[in-house]
């Protein structure tokens, strides 16, 4: 009976049932979310995954703007989302975003269709090496085996699927690379019911229905799960977080409550429990905590007035980072934004530096310990630590002078923005900032704009959050990371980019039409590449121009009509920011676009500067 069974099994069938019981075992995981770009050699992957319940399909025509969509939904959702393409250069498209997401630990499942062995090596057409295509730039790849119907295989299919999510969002955080070899024909059986992997059914894995009626086995063939939650996972994975004992961080505890120059350093992360953690932390030590724009921290119901946001100003001035001189300082998150602070790290080398977290970030290679936590138990367990602790805080005005400084550069700095008529880079930003609503998501743009954001971003109790690709800072994908972001969050999105930036990922726009999504898109143009205008290169090379500086010439409007995109050019600061508070309560997506000038910008930019370290250091002067 189970070999008459086995012949009746089509290799659409097959392909039902081993890509089937993936498929149906990436939703028990939680996954909820594919970004697909259509091909061929895909076709069992992107018809399952179709008609899988709890799956949404997202689809885009083009794999790299697909790629960085599927990475803002997971770094909104702070959960894994798959991709999918089809065999050769399709899968090669999706590099930079996995490269991004493996830096910035955000969890990605990619699903690439490939040639069966056979037609490898062999000049078969669209046919490239995809073993390990991502080399180390993913945290776990994987070689499926060709589809068959055995029990084991299926097993091993849907075992794949919850180590492969787990592996995603195990902490750190990152992409997985799953590799499906597919032999023709493509097409699976979609009337057929997914096998169990428990129990037995005369030793095959299930049935095609018959028009009589089966002998009931197809029709108990709809669960994977081995107990009576039929929505359980066949492998449950969990990752339990390093939580330190209060007990074990009492000696770091009694340092810091002994140090009368302690500080906090908050890089780029996404814990929505970690602000409330580190200010708990940063006020039982009166510790100043430097607040990186992208740490979640500078911004919320947790803001304290130890939270300082206008360093990366008054840190340019080498007196100022001189006398601001730390003995211990406690940090967190990614490697900051700002590399005026990196320089002020690497100037005080000599103090105890503690890094707190998975990752290594420490490029100026001055950090003196390590503790690999959880940052926001680290925080919890220290604040337990410090209450028992039996050393008191030394009397010290630390805190208010960084206070002090902070407030001196902030007001200098708002100053010289608001003296310029003109429409501004950071100008553009503080206008955007100040009608931002409460609850709102900004997504900043690499190059000038994260920098512009991290000047102009002044801390308060507003409800902020705050993203950006930061993982390796590339300009390649923002729109589309940006537009995915918005696809899952019915929070207003801002989106502020440059022109480089937005000429590099103009496809992406597509999906805004596709998927009737809604965003305001601030566009930043300076006709090239700004930020490289502040290098020595600048002033130094005759072939500035043609090698730096990127002059495009582009009119963007006809790119946003294309796509079907409203379009607004502001002439003026009044006009950028009544386009903006229309754009937030308008549906669809509106690019407003304002125009400055490179070396207006530079300037500008020296000026406030310069600005903020004349009012710090007149603080300083005696009376």
């Amino acid at each position: 009976m189970g070999d008459e069974r086995r012949e009746r099994l089509t290799a659409g069938d097959t392909l039902r049932l081993f890509v089937g019981a993936f498929v149906s075992e990436l939703a028990r995981s939680g996954l909820r979310h594919v970004c697909l770009a259509p091909g061929s050699r895909s076709t069992p992957l992107a018809m399952l995954l179709q008609h899988e319940p709890g799956i949404r399909v997202w689809t885009h025509l083009d794999e790299r703007s697909a790629a960085f969509f599927g990475l803002g939904m997971a770094k909104m959702l702070r959960e894994p989302v798959a991709l999918l393409c089809t065999s050769g250069t399709a899968a090669v498209n999706f590099a930079p975003a996995v490269v991004e997401a493996f830096y910035a630990y955000v969890p990605l499942l990619v699903l690439t269709a490939d040639r069966p062995p056979e037609l490898r090596d062999a000049g078969a057409n669209q046919t490239i090496d995809q073993l390990r295509l991502y080399g180390s730039h993913v945290k776990w790849s994987v070689e499926m085996p060709l589809p068959e119907s055995s029990e084991q295989a299926l097993r091993y299919a849907r075992t794949i699927a919850d180590r492969a999510a787990a592996t995603a969002r195990g902490g750190p955080a990152g992409p997985v690379h799953i590799n499906f070899p597919f032999r023709e024909p493509l097409v699976p059986t979609l009337s057929m019911a997914v096998p169990p992997t428990g129990g037995d059914h005369d030793g095959i894995a299930a049935v095609p229905p018959t028009d009589g009626g089966d002998d009931g086995i197809a029709a108990s063939l709809e669960s994977g799960s081995r107990g009576e939650d039929t929505n359980a996972p066949y492998v449950s994975i969990r990752q339990s977080p390093r939580r330190p004992e209060p007990a074990e961080l009492l000696p770091l505890a009694n340092d810091l409550a002994g140090a009368e120059r302690g500080l906090i350093v908050c890089g780029p992360q996404d814990d929505p429990q970690f602000p409330a953690a580190v200010a708990g932390l940063a006020a039982a030590l009166g510790s100043p905590t430097l607040a990186d724009p992208l740490s979640q921290v500078r911004c919320g119901p947790h803001y304290n007035d130890l939270i300082t946001d206008s360093y990366d100003a008054f840190l340019r001035d080498d007196e100022t980072a001189s006398a601001l001189a730390p003995q211990i300082v406690l940090r967190f998150g990614a490697t900051p934004v700002s590399k005026p602070l990196l320089l002020y790290m690497q100037r005080h080398a000599d103090c105890r530096q503690i890094l707190i977290g998975d990752g290594w970030n420490d490029p100026a290679l001055v950090a003196s310990d390590a503790i690999q936590a959880d940052p926001r138990s680290f925080c919890d367990a220290l604040l337990s630590a410090l209450r028992t602790s039996d050393r008191q805080s030394p009397s010290s005005d630390w805190a208010a002078r960084w206070r002090r400084t902070d407030q001196l550069s902030r007001s200098a700095l708002l100053r010289r923005i608001e003296d310029e008529a003109a429409p501004s880079e950071p100008g553009g930003f503080v206008d955007v900032l100040d009608v931002l609503p409460d609850g709102a998501t900004l997504f900043a743009g690499n190059s000038m704009p994260v920098r512009d954001l991290d000047t102009c971003l002044a801390g308060s109790e507003r409800r902020i959050r705050v993203l950006a690709n930061r993982g390796v800072s590339g300009i390649d994908g923002v729109m589309s990371t940006a537009l995915g972001v918005g696809a899952v969050s019915e929070a207003p999105l801002v989106l502020v980019i440059g022109d480089i930036s937005f000429y590099h990922d103009m496809n992406g726009l597509l999906a805004a039409k596709r998927h009737g999504l809604s965003a305001t898109v601030v566009l930043l143009n300076n006709d090239g590449g700004g930020i490289f205008s502040f290098l020595p290169q600048a002033e130094e090379s005759e072939d500035f121009e043609e090698l730096f500086g990127t002059p495009h010439g582009l009119d963007f409007r006809p790119a946003a009509e294309l796509y079907g995109l409203s379009y607004r050019l502001a002439e003026s600061r009044a006009e950028l920011r009544s386009a903006v508070e229309k754009s937030l309560a308008a549906d669809g997506v509106q690019v407003i676009e304002v125009r400055t000038e490179r070396r207006e910008n530079v300037r500008l930019h020296r000026e406030m500067w310069a600005a903020a370290a004349d009012a710090v250091r007149a603080q300083e002067a005696p009376a």
